[in-house]
């Protein structure tokens, strides 16, 4: 086969004062045409920083100082910029992680596609707008006609993605930079994004480079697989070779923290509910206007359930399920148009804004973002210790209490009087459950919380969650798209689907004998899972 695309020994240099002196530090790779190459490894492995070197991305004071990437017989690293742009979104293009903030949210779907032809002097503005549709139906979108119509924001995750995915192929690209296009999609959806990639390589011919740190998409897609840690190139091989038969320490250390369809012992719990929900409503209205329809979306449609102390309830479901509305209705974030949400017998849903304020410590939250939840100018201790201040306890006590979880949640006191930029993200998301904890609650619920992390990482936090479970009697609503995680960590799964309760049960239950078609159609969707196999040996299936 033909190759699309060869790295020779790129090194690139991070600015004076970083961690480390190189962000890549010689590596090679060759991608190619119709070939599937993952880049696989943690945050910061240099993975990104490849692609970006590649497409003329990289942050100011980040540099190549090294190296060759050879494209159609030419290095484009060495290109002058006029000469790269040409080959950009022509023959070399990219999708990004998160496509919200790639997509411009003043201009429709259409227009941002036919916007690359624009760019590149094609076509008259009919033929761009034909073209562009076409595009949108090859992509799998719904509803063409409307999809060209709409801005990003009325798209779902999934949607945008796809819609990104059609504007990188508008010029036929001979290569596809991937990076983390699925990293923030629910199950189906990133099997369905998994599915189209492949079938567009199949049918374009395309060489791809998969930037991901999931190896259970690794399993599903890749041809080759190149592992990559604080810039260096540590293993390399087919997908069976690395996946089968990893020779590095880190390889195997990545593997062994993928969650797997292992299920966790059942265990006896107290009858009594921390938390009743009964019958739960919130819906949301848009008024109609000129060139737009009135819309009504029951985001929690009469959902009722309950969680005792020290057990996790799984929450999963699609994006637009009503998962993360529930949780934000639970505290309080939220209002909720019908129903109960009763904490220790107090109904918070019926609270008014001062009697609110005073149960905020029964259910704290930690979200899926934990720099973007930390306030930058604070020093850890005040995030600490604001909340149970404001709550009346003394400053002194609030202090002890904080240095004290902060060695509980595996950081040490001393970390009180560092900033939140100065620790890593697993790091963050451990100061975020200590905040949480500092409000001594009933309730925790964890929106998405492990969701962005490495998988190292995510293990770690896992750990975390169970031994608080364990040692405090925490009891916890656990928002997930990951099913692989909600069965390492849950009690009970409770399954939304457009915001209703369509099945709840014990995590064996839920997993190996689903009652509903929704249900089994999420657990189809998981990248390399096989429940029955991994439990029937254990006497579960």
């Amino acid at each position: 086969m033909r190759t699309v695309l060869s790295i020779e020994e790129l090194s690139i240099a991070l600015p004076k004062g970083a961690d480390r002196p190189h962000a890549v530090a010689g590596i090679s790779m060759k991608i190619a045409e119709g070939e599937i190459l993952c880049v696989v490894g943690e945050s910061g492995s240099g993975k990104s920083m490849t692609a970006n070197a590649l497409m003329g991305l990289l942050p100011p004071g980040v540099t190549v100082d090294g190296g060759r990437a050879v494209f159609d017989g030419q290095d484009v690293l060495s290109l002058p910029e006029t000469e790269r742009q040409k080959l950009r979104g022509s023959r070399i293009a990219m999708i990004f992680q998160e496509p919200m903030t790639a997509l411009n949210p003043l201009m429709r779907i259409g227009e941002q596609i036919s916007e690359v032809f624009a760019a590149h002097g094609m076509y008259t503005q009919t033929e761009r707008e034909k073209r562009a549709l076409s595009l949108v139906t090859e992509v799998g979108l719904p509803d063409p006609a409307k999809i060209m119509r709409a801005y990003p924001f009325q798209l779902s995750g999934g949607q945008r993605q796809r819609a990104m995915i059609a504007m990188a192929l508008a010029l036929e690209p001979e290569l596809l930079i991937a990076d983390e296009p699925t990293t923030a999609l629910d199950v189906t959806t990133q099997a369905q994004i998994l599915d189209l990639i492949l079938d567009l390589r199949t049918r374009r011919g395309m060489g791809v480079m998969f930037i991901t740190h999931d190896f259970g998409v690794v399993a599903e897609i890749a041809d080759k697989v190149i592992v990559m840690e604080k810039g260096i190139a540590v293993e390399q091989g087919t997908a069976a070779e690395v996946l089968e038969n990893p020779q590095h320490p880190y390889t195997r250390r990545l593997l062994d923290a993928i969650p797997t369809g292992r299920l966790p012992e059942a265990r006896a719990l107290e009858p009594a509910p921390v938390l009743e929900i009964k019958g739960l409503r919130k819906v949301y209205r848009t008024g109609g206007g000129l060139f737009r329809e009135a819309r009504e979306v029951r985001a929690v449609d009469d959902v009722s359930l309950s969680i005792r102390r020290g057990e996790v309830l799984g929450l999963v479901g699609e994006s637009g399920s009503g998962k993360s509305t529930l949780g934000r209705t639970v505290v309080r974030l939220v209002t909720p148009d019908a129903g109960q949400v009763l904490v220790g017998g107090t109904d918070l849903a019926a609270l008014s804004e001062e009697e609110l304020r005073r149960s905020r410590n029964k259910v704290q939250m930690v979200f899926q973002d934990p720099y973007a939840s930390l306030n930058p100018r604070h020093r850890i201790l005040r995030a600490l210790t604001a909340g149970p201040v404001a709550m009346g306890k003394p400053k002194p006590d609030a202090e002890a209490k904080a240095r004290e979880l902060l060695e509980i949640v595996g950081l040490g006191a001393e970390t009180a009087d560092r900033f939140p930029h100065e620790f890593s993200g697993g790091q963050r998301q451990r100061i975020g459950i200590a905040r949480a904890l500092a409000m001594e609650p009933e309730l925790i619920v964890a929106d998405e919380a492990v969701s962005a992390l490495d998988v190292s990482i995510q293990a770690q936090v896992l750990d975390l969650l169970r031994d608080l479970r364990s040692r405090l009697g925490l009891s916890i609503l656990f928002i997930t798209h990951d099913l692989r995680v909600a069965a390492q960590l849950c009690d009970r799964i409770a399954v939304m689907q457009k915001g209703r309760l369509v099945e709840i049960g014990a995590v064996h239950d839920i997993f190996l004998a689903p009652r509903e078609g929704y249900t089994r159609d999420l657990l189809a969707a998981v990248p390399g899972a096989d429940w029955a196999a991994e439990n029937r040996t254990r006497g579960f299936a």
